[in-house]
This record gives C-alpha cells, sequence and structure tokens, in this order.
C-alpha cells in the first residue's frame, strides 16, 4: 500500500502546518497538483494515502496549525480529484465534519471554508452527508464568533441551492425519516440564529417536489408556533410564512393527519401571545371546515379551545372563534362515529364558571344543542351537570341566567325532570335567599313561559304546602303571589283563577295554591280577591283578629293595598260601583284598612279608593246582614235560594261554592297560621333566652364594681318577649 509521505515532498507537508497562510495556501495548491496528476494517472491508492496522511497527520493534530492545513490539504485534493473526487468523500467529508467541533474559532473556520469548497466540486454527490451537514451548520449558525458565523451562513446557502437544484435528493440519496428527529430535536432551541436556520431549511426542503415535509408536519409544528412568539420580528414573519404555506398545502392534499395536529393547535389557542392564538385558531378553523370524520373525536378538544377565544380581547381573534364555534355545532355528529357527548359536556360545564359572558353564553348554546340532538345521553350526564346548571342561575347575566332556564325547560320536558328541576329550585332559593330576591322573579317567570304557568305554579305550591322552613316558606309565598299578579307572562293564570267560582279548572287552580298560600297572609287576601271570593276574602281578615300586627305584616298589607290601584285590579275598582252586589268586597277592604295604621301612606290610598264608593246602590240592611260569620249566614238562608259570592249568581251548596269548601279553606288557613305562631313564640323565647343569659353574665362580671343593683328576678317585660322586627303595640 501506497505511503502519503512518499508522495507528498516534506517541505509541502512543512509548510502545509506553517503558521503563516500564505505558505499554507502554497502548499494546498501543490497538493492540489499532485492529486491532480494522480487522478490523470488513475493512481487511487495514492490518492487514498494522500487524503489518510492529510487526515491522521494533520486534521487529527493538537497543533492547531496543523489542524487548519489539514483541512485546506483536503480541499486542495477534492479540487484536484474534480470529476473523480465522489468515490473518495467517504474519507475527506468526516474529517471536515469533525473540525466544525474544535475548540478552535479559525479551525471551525477554515472548516466550514474547506467544506464550501469541496462542496462547490461535488455538488448533489455530498447529499449522502446531508444529515451530518445540517446537525453541524445548526450548532454554527449561533457560534460565539462572528467570523464562524458568517462562514457558515455562505455554506448553508451553497448547500441550500444545491439541494434545490439537484436531481439527487430523492429518497434514494436522503432519508426523511431520519432527517426529522433530528430536525424536531432543534425545534425546541431558543437562539434566534438557529431558529432562523431552522425555518429557512423547513421552507426549502418543503419546496422540494421528492421530499414530503408536509405528511412530517406534526412532528414540528409545535416548534413552528413556538416561535411565532420570538421577540424577532424576522423571526416570526419566516415562521408565519412557513405555516401559512402549509396551511395552503393541507387545503389542497387529500390526505392529511389531521388527529395530531389538532392536539397541538388546541394547546396554542391557550397562548398567552396574541399572535400564536390567531394563528392557532385560524388553523383550528380550517381544520374544522376540512378535516370532516378525522376530527369528530377530538371535538372535546377543540370546543375547549374555542370558547375562551369567543371572549379574547383581540376582535380578530373573537372573530374566528365564533366563526369556528358556529361551523363546529352546525356539524351534526353521531355517537357511532366516535363522537363523545360525555366529554363536549364536561367541556361546556366547565366553561359555565369562565369570568367572561359571552364564553358562558356559547358553553350554554352547546349544553342546549346537545340537549336537542342527544337528549338520552345529556340526561344520562345530568347529575355531572345539575348542580352547574344551578349556580348558574345566580349569573350576573341576565342573558345568561335566560339560556340557563332555558336549558332547564329542555330538561325538564318529561315529568320527572319536572318535578327534579323544582324542587332542586327551590332548595336553592332556600340556601341562596339573595338569588331569589334578585332573580326569583325573573327565574319563575322565564320558567312559566317555557314550561306553562300553570304547572310550574301548581308544582311550586304542592312543594311548598309541606315545606318545614316556614319562614322561607312566607318569604316564597309572598314572591310567587307578587308574580302571580304583576307579571303579564301570568295573565293567562289570573284570568283563569278570576272565574274559580264557574269554572272547574279555575276552581282546582285556586284550591291547588291555596294550601300553600296560607303560609302568607297577604298572598291569601290577594288570591281571594282574585278569584273573586271576596266572602272569603272577608272572612279570612276576620281571623287575623289574633294576628300579631307586626312590621312585615304591616309591609306586605302595604303592597296590596298599592296592588290595588294597578290595572290588574282594575275591575275590582270597577265592581265598588255596584257596592249592594258586592257588598262582601266593600266589608273585605273595610277590614283591610281597619288594619292599617291611620298615619301611613296605605291607609289613606285605601279610604280615599273607599271614599268614592257610591251609596245609593244599597243600604244599612244589606250591609248587617253580612255582619258575624258569613259561613253562618249561608247556612240559615232559605233553602234552594240563588245566592252570590257578590253577585255572580251561583247554587248555594251550604258552605261550598263550585265544589270549594270555603269553611275548610278557612280552617286550612288558621292552622297554618297557627303553625306560624308557635314557630314566632318558640324563636321569641330563644331570643330572649339567650338575652337574658347574655345580662345575667354581665351583671355577675359587674357585681364586684357595684355595691347595689336593681332586682331582676321578676318576669321579663312585654318587649322582652316580642320576636325581632315585631312592633309593641
Amino acid at each position: 500500500m501506497a505511503d502519503g509521505f512518499s508522495v507528498i515532498p516534506a517541505s509541502v507537508l512543512r509548510n502545509l502546518s506553517d503558521k503563516l497562510y500564505e505558505k499554507r495556501k502554497n502548499a494546498a495548491l501543490e497538493v492540489e497538483g499532485i492529486v491532480k496528476q494522480l487522478a490523470v494517472a488513475g493512481d487511487h491508492d495514492k490518492i487514498t494515502a494522500v487524503i489518510n496522511l492529510l487526515t491522521t497527520e494533520f486534521t487529527f493534530s493538537a497543533q492547531a496549525n496543523h489542524r487548519k492545513g489539514g483541512l485546506i490539504g483536503l480541499a486542495a485534493a477534492t479540487v484536484g480529484l474534480t470529476s473523480e473526487a465522489a468515490q473518495h468523500l467517504e474519507q475527506i467529508v468526516p474529517p471536515v465534519l469533525n473540525s466544525f467541533a474544535d475548540q478552535d474559532s479559525r479551525v471551525r473556520y477554515y472548516a466550514c471554508e474547506a467544506l464550501y469548497n469541496i462542496a462547490k466540486v461535488v455538488r448533489g454527490d455530498f447529499i449522502i452527508f446531508f444529515n451530518q451537514i445540517f446537525d453541524a451548520l445548526c450548532k454554527l449558525s449561533a457560534d460565539s464568533d462572528a467570523n464562524v458565523q458568517s462562514a457558515a451562513h455562505l455554506l448553508d446557502r451553497l448547500v441550500k441551492d444545491i439541494v434545490t437544484e439537484s436531481d439527487q435528493f430523492s429518497s434514494f440519496f436522503f432519508s426523511i425519516e431520519e432527517f426529522i428527529p433530528l430536525l424536531r430535536e432543534r425545534m425546541n432551541v431558543l437562539n434566534p440564529y438557529v431558529r432562523q436556520f431552522l425555518v429557512g431549511w423547513i421552507t426549502v426542503l418543503d419546496s422540494v417536489p421528492d421530499i414530503d415535509m408536509l405528511g412530517f408536519l406534526p412532528d414540528f409544528l409545535d416548534g413552528l408556533f413556538n416561535m411565532l412568539s420570538d421577540s424577532s420580528h424576522e423571526i416570526r414573519q419566516q415562521a408565519d410564512s412557513a405555516l401559512s404555506e402549509f396551511l395552503q398545502e393541507i387545503k389542497n392534499s387529500p390526505s392529511v393527519d389531521y388527529g395530531r395536529m389538532a392536539e397541538i393547535l388546541v394547546q396554542r389557542a391557550g397562548s398567552t401571545d396574541e399572535f400564536t392564538r390567531l394563528t392557532a385558531i385560524t388553523w383550528i378553523n380550517e381544520f374544522v371546515k376540512l378535516g370532516g370524520d378525522q376530527l369528530v373525536p377530538y371535538y372535546a378538544d377543540i370546543l375547549g379551545a374555542i370558547l375562551p377565544c369567543i371572549s379574547d380581547k383581540e376582535e380578530k381573534i373573537r372573530v374566528v372563534a365564533r366563526e369556528t364555534n358556529e361551523e363546529l355545532r352546525s356539524i351534526h355528529a353521531d355517537p357511532a362515529e366516535g363522537f363523545d357527548v360525555g366529554a363536549i359536556l364536561g367541556i361546556a360545564r366547565r366553561q359555565l364558571n369562565s369570568e367572561w359572558e359571552a364564553t358562558r353564553i356559547e358553553a350554554l348554546h352547546w349544553i342546549s344543542s346537545l340537549l336537542n340532538r342527544h337528549r338520552s345521553e345529556v340526561l344520562s350526564s345530568l347529575n355531572d351537570i345539575f348542580d352547574s346548571l344551578l349556580k348558574a342561575l345566580s349569573d350576573p347575566s341576565d342573558e345568561v341566567v335566560l339560556l340557563v332556564l332555558e336549558v332547564h325547560a329542555g330538561i325538564a320536558k318529561d315529568p320527572q325532570h319536572f318535578r327534579h328541576l323544582v324542587v332542586f329550585l327551590v332548595h336553592t332559593f332556600r340556601i341562596d335567599n339573595s338569588l331569589l330576591e334578585k332573580r326569583g322573579a325573573l327565574i319563575i317567570r322565564r320558567l312559566c313561559v317555557l314550561l306553562d304557568a300553570e304547572r310550574v305554579y301548581r308544582e311550586l305550591s304542592t312543594i311548598l304546602e309541606g315545606e318545614s322552613d316556614l319562614d322561607f316558606a312566607s318569604i316564597m309565598v309572598q314572591a310567587l303571589n307578587l308574580i302571580l299578579l304583576t307579571s303579564s307572562e301570568l295573565s293567562g293564570l289570573r284570568n283563569l283563577l278570576k272565574h274559580s267560582l264557574v269554572n272547574p279548572s279555575g276552581k282546582d287552580l285556586f284550591v291547588s295554591l291555596y294550601a300553600s298560600w296560607c303560609h302568607s297572609p297577604m298572598a291569601i287576601i290577594s288570591l281571594c280577591l282574585l278569584a273573586q271570593t271576596y266572602e272569603h276574602a272577608s272572612a279570612v281578615i276576620q281571623s287575623l283578629v289574633g294576628e300579631d300586627i307586626n312590621v312585615k305584616f304591616l309591609v306586605q298589607l302595604d303592597k296590596l293595598i298599592r296592588l290595588l290601584e294597578t290595572p290588574i285590579f282594575a275591575y275590582l275598582r270597577l265592581q265598588l260601583l255596584e257596592p249592594g252586589r258586592y257588598i262582601w268586597l266593600l266589608k273585605a277592604l273595610n277590614g283591610l284598612l281597619m288594619l292599617l295604621p291611620q298615619q301611613s301612606a296605605a291607609f289613606k290610598i285605601l279610604r280615599t279608593r273607599l271614599k268614592t264608593v257610591p251609596s245609593y246602590s244599597f243600604n244599612g240592611d244589606q250591609f248587617r246582614q253580612t255582619s258575624g260569620n258569613p259561613y253562618q249566614i249561608l247556612h240559615h238562608m232559605p233553602s234552594g235560594s240563588q245566592i252570590t259570592e257578590d253577585g255572580d249568581g251561583m247554587q248555594d251548596g251550604g258552605n261550598s261554592h263550585n265544589g270549594i269548601n270555603f269553611a275548610l279553606r278557612l280552617q286550612q288557613f288558621e292552622q297554618m297560621q297557627y303553625q306560624h305562631r308557635m314557630h314566632a313564640q318558640a324563636q321569641a323565647q330563644s331570643w330572649s333566652s339567650s338575652t337574658t343569659s347574655l345580662s345575667k353574665e354581665v351583671r355577675r362580671n359587674e357585681e364586684p364594681r357595684r355595691p347595689s343593683s336593681t332586682d331582676t328576678s321578676g318576669p321579663p317585660s312585654r318587649s322582652s318577649k316580642r320576636g325581632p322586627g315585631q312592633l309593641q303595640l
């Protein structure tokens, strides 16, 4: 085997390792000439010996000048070989690539220069080393030495030119499967020079027809999105340009792996960077339009990314997110195709807790949509979402509350779910009085529209009839009564109640409401006035003689008097024009007047109204006939006579009218009020006991400092027995 030392003169070898560049350059030219002669002669053994000599004695030397000379020598040998250099590349290129990692920046520089000259000679033949060259250039792009960076940049441009023009850059010479892991590993590097290098190469390789970069896009897509938030405008622009090109290719490609990329886009849609979010949501928008069945298993994740973006501070993001949301909701997918109703329902439920109103609204639209399309699946997951839907009733947004009620109404179409809804609604009002106060009217009125007012009120009455919390029951009934009397949505219910004495349906409703309305005297009186059962109203008012007329009672009475002046009770005021016919109405109103303090505004309003009643249509005998127990009066009337519950002719049935046993109803009211009085007394005694105990404790602590004290052994005063908020009369 030939020896390299015998081929190259010693003087040439000596100059090749000289510290002066000119001597090394001249020596390299001589090496070029020698190799060229050997190539012409076809003596490849000696050529191999020369390359081995330059590699082992120079490029691997401990002396920096030797390494520089070896690199120049290898480049010169390649130039001398010209067209025959390809068969020796396995020996020439690896030592040069190893020098890219040299500690001496000048050696790294000469390595770039050497590979540049080698590449110019062999062009496409060196593609077999592409992965190694790519890796080396990636590192050199962020080199600490500016000259090395510049040299690496020139080499990079040359390699790109070779790749784009070479017919040899195909799957036969280049393995994309081996290259992608290398690219994916580098995509997480934050150095701006490396990022520019990577984006540049992704763009170049994507332009090569024989390389399917789109097929491997999921492997480096996240890295490209990561660059969109780079501090460098140029890098952001390059990454965006590359992503736009890939998105266009996706639109034109018949086969795309949407699933893997969808996972990446979902993560990026939640980025803190505005531009990244916009790009991600734009991609998701296109994927929803193009993805078809591939994206069905990912709908829940996509929805989880879209809903927060609907409330984004950036208008462009909001617009695209809304468009995507509508597109996604318009797709009719089936659970058999992988459409996970439970997962999407879970996403919508979580978004009900969003701080943004628009997101909460769209989450409710999704629940409503799922309920309409996949009712059985939604109802099977009802336990998971019901509490969240109830909490949403306390939402500060009226629009959200109305949508929640629509969802509840959709669920409550089934009888068992209707009962479940009303029970939980009452429970929610019980534990959250502020909800009843602020939103009670809105909730009840909307439910009456969506679920039939009579059905809602009957169910509420049934539940409240057995309510153990008497204070809450009273408050709830008062609220329901006020809604009944004032809401336009309940006009049909009021009209039905007005005919309670002549219409069986009205009678049934009156009786159904009566039991729970007994929790509030004013509610019962209002119900009787509305139903035109004036005789019974008068009896109820007379029964209040034993009631403790406290502030709460007077407040409710004040509200009732003011309601009597509203258009709802216009028919009642007109009936006062016929006091002879509606004598019980007149007596009931006078009874209310007697309960009011004379200095109150309500007293003056009602007295003014009663002063307008004409006196010509009845005499004192008629009025005296109404004294005493009204049901006793009915009992002594002649059998078979036509009687009225103030004028509407009905057959006398003893103590009943149209099947309503008013005597029994009055007894029911008095029993309920007795329970309330006992409850109030128990509360007052409890309050008094705690106050007395505290007072004794205070006196015990003060006794050493006081020589004398008043006698407190007597029974507590009347004021100590009063419950909170009660007046001493």
